[in-house]
């Protein structure tokens, strides 16, 4: 592929691009099916897939071979961000469920400043006036509202809302050491479980099925660790950002 790569980018060759389109389309596969998980009730996965193509066309018409970046990194983050813009769209997010993430995220930040630690599921429930059980249905319901996606996360500052509008470019963000360094801080705080989901999920993009059979735990489990893992994150980078 080394030489479809070079020989598109010197002529702009459609029926090269449409080698690369081929030979890369298992990466829209890959992201649409993680994606249904979380959108399935809202979103057909055909239509995922076709916001998933228009991002890969668009990573494979800005991709710089001349820099050390893996193609499938760099693609992955674009068609990710195709369909997230795109499922925005919809607006499908009820009000209730952003109040909710955003308090549920300050109470974190709260008592993680009062004890000096992260804050118990028990102490989180306390603070907000519900049961732990409660709380853990909240986390759950959560999911698929603050876990678009961890670039997403780490790149709106903070944020608890969805507007894509301060993300920055793949080029901006994969080339940004500081960046990188506060992905890493933010991780390194998370407790051994909240690691291990985030690093099971994200980088060996199993499903939250399958982590559960590994760490011997409910899919609504892991849904809720997933949930907390990113508010902690959300918390840091708001800190170290700000």
């Amino acid at each position: 592929m080394e030489t479809v790569w070079k020989n598109y980018k010197e002529t702009g060759d459609k029926e090269l691009r449409n080698q690369l389109i081929e030979n890369y389309v298992y990466l829209v596969k890959i992201v649409a099916g993680r994606m249904y998980n979380f959108y399935g009730s809202r979103v057909d996965y055909d239509d995922l897939v076709g916001y998933g193509v228009l991002g890969l066309i668009d990573s494979i018409d800005k991709f710089d071979i001349n820099k050390d970046i893996k193609f499938s990194t760099y693609a992955q983050i674009r068609i990710r961000g195709e369909m997230i813009d795109n499922i925005r769209k919809l607006d499908w997010i009820p009000r209730t469920l952003r109040s909710k993430s955003k308090e549920v995220q300050e109470a974190i930040s709260k008592l993680e400043n009062k004890y000096g630690r992260k804050p118990t599921n028990q102490e989180i429930a306390e603070l907000l006036d519900m049961s732990v059980k409660n709380l853990e249905e909240v986390l759950a319901d959560m999911s698929s509202f603050n876990v678009y996606s961890l670039e997403e996360t780490i790149f709106d500052g903070g944020e608890a809302g969805i507007d894509n509008s301060k993300i920055e470019t793949p080029e901006m963000i994969l080339e940004e050491e500081g960046l990188k360094e506060n992905l890493a801080g933010a991780i390194d705080a998370l407790s051994e479980n909240e690691k291990m989901v985030i690093s099971l999920y994200y980088y060996e993009e199993l499903t939250y099925k399958e982590i559960g059979k590994i760490l011997d735990l409910s899919e609504s489990r892991i849904s809720q660790i997933h949930s907390k893992s990113i508010l902690n994150m959300k918390n840091y980078m708001e800190k170290v950002n700000n």
